[in-house]
């Protein structure tokens, strides 16, 4: 992929670029709709990535490559007012340069190829790849070395929130700019404090893509956003982060079920979060096995976001690794992909499993993509 980008920098600009970053795309192990209600998840950074090829000009205009739209172009001015586009990868260019110049921070002009081999479609972060890649690259290549990676993640945030137009809270962008290699990032949401969990070199990470398309997506993460907060406000709590299993039922009074049921999976998932980190940190995949059926669960049963045949698959890979790995639903929900946690000596039964018996909606075998845990956003050349 770097002799693909750099490729076609030269083409485009008639030069070699004269850096290259990089940053990848993420799967969440466990804590699920848990980051906006300031609870705690614990992502990896997987082994598929986004890279920035960049050099500067000697005006003040971005020129922009987008190696996988057909090598599709853009040009603007990254001091001017921003200004959205038909095209939803240019509105991501531009909201970065947007979301660095809100911030007081002037960009120079500078010549861009972007390339990527995330999958698309299958939940697994490539839009906040491609926010932490440019803004690691901008900040970079306009000398602000005082922002750190988590001012990359916020920056790549507010580029999806303000110019994009999609409410992500900032688990994607955090991991893929913050992760370290061989361990996946226990998040605390709240204060946006991680630390590395690592997963041991017996367990793999495997990710299977169900073929669902996720549909009505906003309307219902929307909904249910609304519900969590009406819960917290009947407890009295600034966010659900704030309540244990104990206290909810204490002082549930006349909280509608619907709503308490929402609740219920936020403060359980938050539970199972750190429990998770204790038995990933530990080998304890005996553990994980448990935890996560627990969490699908209750996506399932109290959040009501999962669907029959991602259920159906969840079923038949727990049910064939038992006390081996564990498998769930992972991302937003109605569709995507599910993720499994591994032990290695398993791994290969697991995947001829899936693929003789799972097929997807339109009838065919689905995508899989063994990951690997990787490191946040770099400059690789």
């Amino acid at each position: 992929m770097v002799e693909r980008v750099t490729q076609a920098f030269l083409q485009a600009y008639g030069k070699q670029p004269t850096r290259l970053f990089a940053a990848p795309g993420r799967v969440n192990l466990i804590g699920e709709h848990t980051d906006y209600n300031d609870g705690f998840v614990l992502p990896c950074a997987i082994d598929y990535e986004t890279i920035v090829a960049i050099s500067s000009r000697d005006d003040e205009r971005m020129l922009v490559l987008a190696c996988d739209a057909g090598n599709a172009e853009d040009s603007f001015d990254p001091g001017t007012v921003f200004v959205a586009q038909p095209e939803e990868w240019k509105n991501h260019v531009r909201g970065v340069a947007a979301s660095f110049r809100e911030r007081g921070h002037e960009l120079a002009g500078a010549n861009v190829a972007i390339a990527g081999n995330v999958p698309r479609g299958a939940g697994l972060s490539s839009s906040a790849s491609l926010g932490v890649a440019l803004a690691t690259a901008f900040a970079e290549m306009n000398t602000l070395a005082h922002l750190t990676p988590t001012d990359f993640a916020l920056i790549a945030q507010q580029s999806e929130n303000d110019f994009v137009g999609c409410a992500c809270g900032i688990m994607d962008q955090l991991v893929s700019a913050r992760a370290m290699a061989g361990s996946a990032l226990l998040i605390d949401c709240r204060s946006l404090d991680a630390r590395p969990v690592a997963i041991s070199s017996d367990v793999a990470v495997l990710i299977v893509h169900s073929g669902i398309e996720r549909g009505l997506v906003d309307s219902a993460y929307n909904e249910r956003r609304f519900q969590c907060q009406n819960a917290a406000k009947h407890y009295g709590v600034a966010a659900l982060r704030d309540l244990d299993m104990e206290q909810m039922e204490a002082y549930r009074g006349n909280l509608d079920a619907l709503s308490y049921r929402r609740a219920r999976h936020v403060v359980a998932e938050n539970a199972r979060t750190l429990d998770a980190a204790e038995a990933l940190s530990s080998g304890n995949i005996d553990r994980l096995s448990t935890l996560m059926a627990a969490s699908h669960a209750s996506m399932r049963d109290d959040f009501e976001i999962t669907t029959p045949e991602i259920d159906g698959l969840v079923a038949m890979m727990g049910d064939h690794l038992g006390a081996s790995g564990g498998a769930r639903m992972t991302g937003g929900g109605f569709g995507g992909c599910v993720v499994a946690l591994v032990a290695r000596d398993k791994l290969d039964g697991l995947k001829m499993l899936v693929h003789e018996r799972y097929r997807t909606p339109d009838g065919n075998r689905p995508r899989m993509f063994q990951c690997t845990a990787s490191s946040g956003s770099s400059r690789i050349a």
